[in-house]
């Protein structure tokens, strides 16, 4: 990731989001500034990756389906801001071993536990790798919700809520399906908070 191009990027695109969808964010301040971060957040639509990362002060290094980057163009813009891919429904050992390494590097990954956007906007069931990275890093772990339906002129808001101790599943060895549970129930938490 080039820090300068991130931050480009999130310029000339946040003068177009932040006034078209009324972008607001809480809790910023439960994400460190500093030091390995597996930011886990609910996944409603494609521009979720965008919308962290306007609403995030760091930089942030998002696990993204292979596909994305058998588009030449595409590849290129996303791999400059920090995104690696993973073959999605199979173990990807190279994006494991990535990611590992973003977190251990003391940078910020996101990834959408449930693996795919949720068609309904409910939260479906978490796949493992969440628990993974959570379990075998030191990593903050942060949940984060995103709230809103991405219409033009509404309000849209990110929650990030405070890190999640993992210290009795690491110690106890705890399944990764296990800490994806726990990161999941964390985000249902922040959802379930927001509503009226």
């Amino acid at each position: 990731m080039t820090v300068s191009f991130y931050s480009f990027a999130k310029v000339i695109v946040g003068g177009v989001y932040r006034p078209l969808f009324r972008v607001r964010s809480i809790g910023r301040e439960n994400v460190p500034e500093e030091g390995g971060v597996l930011l886990c957040s609910n996944h409603i639509h494609n521009f979720d990756p965008i919308m962290l990362g306007l609403t995030l002060n760091r930089p942030i290094h998002f696990m993204a389906k292979k596909e994305l980057f058998d588009v030449p163009v595409l590849r290129k813009i996303i791999t400059a801001l920090g995104a690696f891919p993973v073959k999605r429904g199979m173990s990807d050992r190279e994006a494991l071993r990535t990611g590992l390494k973003v977190l251990k590097d003391g940078h910020v990954m996101g990834l959408f536990p449930e693996g795919t956007r949720s068609k309904t906007g409910k939260l479906g069931k978490p796949l493992a790798g969440a628990g993974f990275f959570a379990l075998r890093t030191d990593a903050a772990v942060v949940p984060a919700a995103i709230i809103g339906n991405y219409k033009p002129f509404s309000q849209m808001t990110v929650i990030y809520g405070k890190p999640i101790d993992m210290t009795e599943l690491r110690e106890r060895k705890a399944s990764a399906a296990d800490a994806a549970e726990l990161i999941m129930e964390e985000i249902k938490k922040l959802i379930d908070v927001a509503k009226p």
